[in-house]
């Protein structure tokens, strides 16, 4: 399941790119082109290749197209960097943002956004996301513009409901914890009768899925200016126990030898699990699956609201580019020009950036899910930035996973090990902090 988030979600860990020897000067564009850099699935590319075609045609230039998987993008971006070639446009995650303000690689696009693109139809979280004032991010100025954004839904097989003679979950109200688990205890099933569950309520990651539990239970990572670990606190570990006690304890999803088996994805697409996470990026997939799903909220902990996170990557402009006008109009173009973006929506890769677009998107019924609105609210309303992607490196976020598998097991309490690590944590923020002159 990390891949296939990652090639969406954008989380890449750009860590040693500094302010020394990284400042590039002669990017691609000094022979009359102009190179845009970018990662994803051919579908993306043949989205991406025509809406170009089209750009190329209004601004009588060239666009060199390079494009790399997902588990390449990150090495080759580093490498173009220390080349002192960088690509005049490409994509960059939210997390890299600081980064690469403070070592001269991105342009401040801000003047130009805010002269060419109507603001007020562009979702705020996605242009939110890539401003950094020079300590926090989310305010100050402009330095990408948003390829996508992408909400981190929560899905429901709607078949298995029905055959179980279950009510179907509202789409508004939200199952607290406790009716949750109800009713993925009434799914987790023997369906062959031969002594072994071969149907499970849920069977969800910890990484990914951790977080709308934390938050709905009022807990978070960090306190309000992004200086303290609060892993430790009652309601985190409330959360993470909740998280575990799941299969340990409730025994509603896989184990991990069942998981070893048959991860929890192919479980879903097989129709063997009740409850499964759900992105925009997965829509396509899912549209082939042999049962019928939906989007709902994720269930609640004691504040009553659901959370849940939202996913972006950025275009961003290269500082060294030669020709900064063109290729920050490139930018704005493949963000927020309503032809290129209906080549993207068309192609099932994203939700559309614009907001009434959007609006038209979510009402279209013939194609799954139902509740595209959900969708839409998680962006608009309540969906939150994962926690790495707020500060200057994810060295302390990514020590929280590294170690929670005996919690997962049953063997340590959720307490004793988030005691445990939120030292580590904080040591590696307090660094990261350092590095970004904060503090």
């Amino acid at each position: 399941m990390k891949s296939r988030i990652l090639a969406i979600a954008g989380v890449i860990t750009l860590a040693g790119i500094t302010a020394t020897g990284c400042s590039a000067s002669g990017a691609a564009s000094d022979d009359g082109t102009l190179t845009f850099m970018f990662r994803g699935s051919d579908a993306e590319k043949a989205a991406y290749t025509k809406a170009i075609e089209e750009f190329e045609k209004a601004n009588d230039v060239d666009v060199k197209i390079i494009m790399t998987t997902a588990d390449e993008y990150s090495t080759k971006l580093k490498a173009a960097i220390a080349g002192k070639k960088v690509p005049d446009v490409f994509y960059v995650d939210p997390g890299s943002v600081q980064a690469y303000v403070r070592s001269g690689i991105i342009k401040d696009i801000t003047a130009a956004v805010e002269k060419e693109v109507d603001l007020d139809n562009v979702w705020a979280y996605g242009i939110d996301s890539y401003r950094f004032d020079g300590a926090l991010m989310g305010k100050g100025d402009i330095y990408a513009m948003p390829k996508d954004v992408g909400p981190f839904s929560f899905g429901y097989n709607k078949t298995m409901f029905e055959e179980a003679g279950i009510p179907l979950p509202d789409v508004d109200q939200p199952y607290t914890w406790a009716e949750f688990i109800d009713v993925a205890k009434k799914l987790t099933k023997d369906n062959d009768g031969d002594g072994k569950l071969d149907q499970w309520g849920t069977g969800l990651n910890v990484q990914w899925n951790l977080q709308s539990f934390v938050w709905s239970n009022g807990g978070d990572w960090l306190n309000d200016d992004r200086t303290r670990v609060t892993v430790d606190s009652p309601e985190f570990v409330e959360a993470l126990q909740f998280f575990a006690d799941m299969s340990t304890k409730d025994a509603v999803t896989p184990s991990s030898s069942d998981s070893q088996t048959l991860d929890t994805y192919q479980r879903w697409m097989q129709g063997e699990i009740g409850f499964f996470p759900v992105g925009p990026w997965d829509v396509p997939t899912y549209q082939k699956l042999d049962f019928e799903w939906d989007l709902i909220p994720y269930p609640v902990g004691k504040t009553g609201e659901t959370a849940t996170w939202t996913g972006t990557l950025g275009i961003a402009v290269s500082e060294s580019t030669k020709n900064a006008d063109l290729a920050t109009k490139l930018a704005i173009y493949l963000s927020t020009n309503e032809t290129a973006q209906q080549s993207l929506v068309d192609d099932g890769v994203q939700i559309p950036n614009l907001i009434d677009m959007a609006d038209t998107w979510v009402a279209d019924s013939t194609t799954p899910p139902a509740n595209k609105q959900e969708f839409l609210d998680i962006v608009q309303d309540y969906g939150r930035a994962l926690p790495a992607n707020t500060t200057y490196s994810a060295e302390w976020y990514d020590e929280l996973w590294k170690n929670i598998q005996p919690v997962l097991d049953g063997k340590q309490s959720a307490k004793d090990y988030l005691d445990e690590v939120q030292p580590r944590m904080q040591e590696l923020l307090d660094k990261a902090n350092a590095d970004a002159g904060i503090g």
